[in-house]
């Protein structure tokens, strides 16, 4: 696992973590904050880390805040093979989890990070607190066949655009959109099409029901929010709509994000 600094307040300062890999591959993570109560963020589809940056200072006053780049994304390695997927997506962030000798922990999934934290808490159900899940996927939608083909073409580069700037709202600022850009198209061809076709790899969508607490906040009428679904599946799920913003809400509106966040955390055991 490398490791990253940060221009950071006390509190956010990382912290170095022992070495961790998944499958030979070398996992980048950060650690920010102290004591026993570890926040573990996941980012999503062709993004990184950097993804919470709003979050980290606000998480690392009162936990031990946990960053990590899954395989192929951001400073990560990628498998050899070149095959992506929802379990190692999970075991990679069971590798951070050990590394950093945390026992029960919160996950936080934005976007594609949701389904990579709901199959980890299938895995590891008894080191899952809670979750919370950032706009996330948690129902496959009725465009299921038609996002296997675009996994398809997210090879050509403006498809890739196209597909990045249709998760844009009026809430997503200039600069905002110039930075998701930069940060989601950095990422190789190979992790954009092989990330899309972990997401929609109809054997990780299995309907199963998880008890543990969920804070689930999501864009304004997000197209992602199967209000009823996710309450068949996650039954102690509290579920919040900020209104005004897009997929990128925790960058959009971090300080009503965080503040929501930071409630439901303080509520928790763990």
């Amino acid at each position: 696992m490398t490791l990253t600094t940060r221009p950071s307040t006390e509190a956010s300062r990382l912290t170095p973590l022992p070495a961790a890999s998944v499958d030979g591959i070398e996992i980048h993570a950060s650690s920010s904050g102290s004591g026993p109560r570890t926040v573990i963020l996941v980012h999503g589809w062709t993004c990184d880390e950097t993804t919470w940056e709003s979050q980290i200072p606000a998480l690392a006053k009162d936990y031990r805040v946990l960053t990590i780049d899954l395989p192929g994304h951001g400073k990560s390695d990628a498998p050899k093979d070149g095959n992506l997927s929802m379990d190692l997506f999970a075991r990679a962030v069971e590798s951070v989890r050990l590394d950093s000798q945390a026992k029960r922990v919160v996950l936080i999934g934005h976007s594609m990070g949701t389904p990579v934290i709901v199959h980890y808490a299938r895995l590891y159900p008894k080191n899952v607190a809670a979750m919370v899940f950032a706009d996330g996927l948690v129902t496959i939608p009725p465009s299921w066949p038609f996002a296997r083909l675009l996994g398809l073409t997210l090879a050509l580069s403006a498809v890739r655009r196209a597909t990045i700037r249709s998760m844009f709202s009026a809430a997503t600022t200039p600069e905002m959109r110039e930075r998701i850009l930069r940060m989601m198209m950095s990422a190789p061809t190979a992790t954009a099409v092989g990330a899309m076709k972990a997401t929609f790899d109809r054997t990780n969508w299995k309907g199963d029901v998880f008890t543990q607490p969920v804070l689930a906040l999501y864009a304004d009428r997000s197209p992602y929010a199967k209000r009823d679904a996710m309450t068949r599946r996650f039954p102690n799920m509290e579920f919040v709509e900020i209104a005004g913003t897009g997929h990128f809400l925790m960058l959009e509106k971090p300080d009503e994000f965080n503040r929501l966040l930071l409630e439901f955390l303080a509520r928790q055991t763990f």
